[in-house]
Parts: C-alpha cells; sequence; structure tokens
C-alpha cells in the first residue's frame, strides 16, 4: 500500500504543498476543454500532495522516496496537456518541475536545457543568436520542454519541420527511473521515442536536447476567402510551397473565425479563414499566391503584433477550440489524418458532409516527410455514439483517425507502442509508479477507458527505430 507519511519524511525539505484545493488545480490540466468523455470519467481523481523540487539532487530524492513508499508520481510541466496525461488515476504525488528550468548550453543548430524550462524562455534565449526552436505548441508560452517531448506530438513549424517522433526532432534526452537508487539513462536518436509521448509514464525527464533553425523575421496573415474550397487548396498549396519560407498553415472553416472574439471587426462574414506565418523574404511569393486563389490578406502584421491581441498562433491548433469555447462550450473535435494523396479532395468531401454538424478545422503537418493535415468539424457534443459516427465519416472519407478522448498511451493512437517500450518501463520504473494506469497493455486497459470504445486506429506510420 502507498504510504504517504513514509514519502513526505523521505523528500526531507523538498518544498511540498498539500492544501487540497491547490493539489486539486495541479491534479488537473487542459483534458476537460477536449474531451467530455474524459471530463467526465476523471472528474474525481486527483493526487495527494505537490512536490517542487529544485534540482537534480531533489528530483532524485523524491523518485527514490515514491520507490521506497510505493506511492504514484506524475510528473507535471506547464499543466497544458490533454489527452488526460497529467491527471492522476491512483492518487500520489505531482511532481511539478517547473522550478528545475534553464539552459545549458546552445550552440548554432542545438540547445540543450532543463525540463522545466518554457518553450518560449528557449527562444527568447536563442532568437539573440539568430536560431529558435523548430516545433512548439500553441501553448509555448506556458509549456515546458519536458511536458512538450513527454505529452506532446506536432505544433507550430510541423508543417515544415514534421512532427516530434520523426526522425531528427528530438536529438537527446536524460531521464531518471523511480527505484530506491535512481539511475539516469541518455537516449539519443531514435531511442528519444521511447519516452516522447509516454505521458511520462517510464521515464521523468530530466535534461532535453533539441535541434534548432535559423529565426526569420515572421509575418503574422490572416487569410479570408468567401469560398472555403479556395481556402482548401490556398492551404494545401501554401504548406507544400517549399521554395517559401513559412511555418504555420491552419484552415478554420466559416463560422469559425467568428466564433473566436479576438477576431470581431476583422473577419468577414461567410468568410473562411487561413492563418499564416510567413517569413518577409517570401511575403512577395504569398500575396500571389493569395490572389491566385481569390483570398485577402489584411492585416500583415510582424509576430505577435496583430489586432487580435496575442500571437496569432494562440488561435491555432488546440487555441482554436479553446478560443471557440468562449464563445459556444459546446464545440468539440476528433483528430483526423487526412491523407497526403488526396488534402483537398478529403477536406471538401469531410466539410460537405459535415455540413450540417460543425466547420472544418485542420492544420498542416508532416509525417516522415509526407504532407498532411490534422483535425476535424468542430461539432455540438451531444454523446459518445455521436461522436462514434464522426469518427467512422471521417474514416470513409480517407482519413485515419486517433483518440484523443482516452486517456490510455496505446489505445491514443498517436504512439506506437511495443514490447521495447514495455521493456523500458519495466526498467525505469519496476513498481509501476509512473503515471499508472496510463501505459498499459491488453484488454485490461482499454476496460478502464470510456473512450478507447471509439472506432479509431493507430496512425499508420512508420516507428522511427
Amino acid at each position: 500500500m502507498p504510504d504517504l507519511q513514509l514519502f513526505m519524511t523521505a523528500i526531507g525539505d523538498v518544498p511540498s504543498v498539500d492544501d487540497p484545493v491547490l493539489v486539486r488545480q495541479k491534479s488537473r490540466d487542459m483534458t476537460a476543454a477536449f474531451s467530455p468523455i474524459m471530463k467526465k470519467e476523471l472528474a474525481d481523481k486527483s493526487a495527494d500532495v505537490i512536490v517542487r523540487p529544485r534540482d537534480r539532487a531533489e528530483i532524485a530524492r523524491v523518485a527514490s522516496a515514491a520507490a521506497r513508499a510505493r506511492l504514484p508520481l506524475i510528473a507535471r510541466g506547464g499543466g497544458t496537456a490533454n489527452f488526460g496525461q497529467g491527471i492522476p488515476l491512483a492518487g500520489g504525488a505531482i511532481l511539478d518541475l517547473t522550478a528545475f528550468e534553464g539552459m545549458i548550453w546552445k550552440k548554432p543548430g542545438a540547445a540543450r536545457m532543463r525540463a522545466g524550462t518554457k518553450l518560449a524562455a528557449i527562444d527568447e534565449a536563442t532568437r539573440p543568436d539568430g536560431w529558435e526552436l523548430r516545433i512548439f505548441p500553441s501553448t509555448k508560452k506556458s509549456a515546458t520542454i519536458g511536458g512538450f517531448v513527454a505529452g506532446g506530438h506536432s505544433g507550430i513549424g510541423a508543417a515544415v519541420h514534421g512532427i516530434l517522433r520523426d526522425r531528427g526532432s528530438i536529438l537527446g534526452l536524460e531521464v531518471m527511473s523511480v527505484e530506491e537508487e535512481p539511475k539516469t539513462v541518455e537516449l539519443r536518436g531514435a531511442d528519444c521515442n521511447l519516452v516522447h509521448h509516454a505521458y511520462g509514464a517510464n521515464g521523468i525527464v530530466v535534461e532535453v536536447e533539441m535541434p534548432l533553425v535559423p529565426a526569420w523575421p515572421w509575418r503574422e496573415a490572416f487569410v479570408q476567402f468567401a469560398d472555403f474550397a479556395d481556402a482548401a487548396r490556398f492551404a494545401v498549396e501554401l504548406a507544400a510551397a517549399d521554395g517559401m519560407v513559412r511555418k504555420l498553415v491552419s484552415l478554420q472553416q466559416w463560422p469559425i473565425p467568428a466564433l473566436i472574439r479576438a477576431f470581431a471587426g476583422v473577419a468577414k462574414e461567410g468568410h473562411s479563414a487561413v492563418i499564416a506565418l510567413v517569413a518577409e523574404p517570401s511575403l512577395e511569393h504569398f500575396a500571389d499566391l493569395v490572389k491566385a486563389h481569390n483570398g485577402t490578406a489584411e492585416p500583415l502584421c510582424a509576430e505577435g503584433a496583430g489586432p487580435w491581441g496575442a500571437p496569432i498562433y494562440e488561435f491555432t491548433w488546440g487555441h482554436t477550440l479553446l478560443n471557440v469555447n468562449k464563445t459556444d462550450r459546446s464545440r468539440k473535435g476528433v483528430v483526423g489524418l487526412f491523407p497526403p494523396h488526396d488534402l483537398v479532395g478529403s477536406i471538401l468531401r469531410a466539410a460537405k458532409r459535415f455540413a450540417d454538424v460543425g466547420p472544418i478545422h485542420v492544420e498542416a503537418k508532416r509525417i516522415d516527410g509526407k504532407l498532411s493535415f490534422q483535425g476535424s468539424p468542430l461539432f455540438a457534443f451531444r454523446d459518445e455514439a455521436q461522436m462514434a459516427d464522426i469518427v467512422r465519416g471521417l474514416t470513409e472519407e480517407g482519413c485515419e483517425v486517433a483518440n484523443n478522448h482516452t486517456f490510455l498511451v496505446k489505445e491514443g493512437g498517436m504512439k506506437v507502442v511495443d514490447d521495447r517500450d514495455f521493456e523500458f518501463k519495466r526498467l525505469m520504473d519496476p513498481y509501476d509508479l509512473m503515471n499508472p494506469g496510463k501505459l498499459t497493455a491488453g484488454t485490461e486497459g482499454r476496460a478502464a477507458s470510456a473512450g478507447a470504445a471509439l472506432p479509431t486506429a493507430i496512425w499508420n506510420y512508420k516507428r522511427a527505430v
């Protein structure tokens, strides 16, 4: 049985909080905003205590104490995860790593930092030298690099540089085990995928080494189209335009722009939008492409200087739904992966099929070198049967659909899980204390998650090994 008192005694002077209100707050992430299924089934889940180590030695002390007390341990960064990643299923301690932050080193093309370093702080440190992160989520201001690699998948920059599991997207990880005498393991190259998107269930991420790309003066574009078909064709062509320097292509069918309060006064009635980030040297070609597809792109603003009051990427990816929910809390979505060989056709078929259900929101990204778009209609959620119908509908239009309504890593479908993953978990977490219940095998795990019953599948891409 877990022994909380033994754990608290063993961690000594590591800062901790046991106030029930604060502990419950830290036991939540962004899951409830995205999944009504998990919001309901995880409503009563909470940790027992929060611990906030300040250095490597204190992290090791916490890991050792958890092993000795057989107390579950859930690593947490900025709390921006979804998929139920950061919600404890069996109580225990929240391991808040936000105090363990800072750059370790940086050089042209790469940087290494402590796990609790915020993504925004990384770019602030590297941009004066002319470099920036390849990929970051729409939660860049508050997300940590450890949380991003442990639970993230894609984001701004993925339209050009691919997703986190693609070879080369993560250069190295140092992870710590949870056992009486914790050990650290350095993962390099493709081995980083053992920990990537494993929800912190098979290693405490201590340090992260990431690739960098040249930093450009970026321009924010809010491109509007009277015809959604023009918007879709423009989005696909822009995302595929390798001669242009760009890093964001977000396609949002009307009335999504009207549902986002920050776009009031900018969004035109009946017009769909493509939100983009384009480098200054590519603006002339960008303007030609906008004109060729009957769009308008006013205003064009420096990054973070637009009339919408925040960097424009904060209205894309997961932030699109978060902003829509400020106007209409009923809207939810799934994660369809549109086929690279038929992007425009599949997007337009989905828009037609779901015209009475909700507007299409998709984001450009590359996977294994192929351009795809990720997203779904944003629909007013009724029940699981309705959601299953939408999954089936997207599948019939050529999409593969992962599952963002289950807390199970394997059944989520965005990470290929095999025997090697379970072997690594046994090595790093011999007592199954790290975020228990998330990285499981077999039917027992599926039975524990209501969302696992949705008719989704593992995305069909190669695992980098």
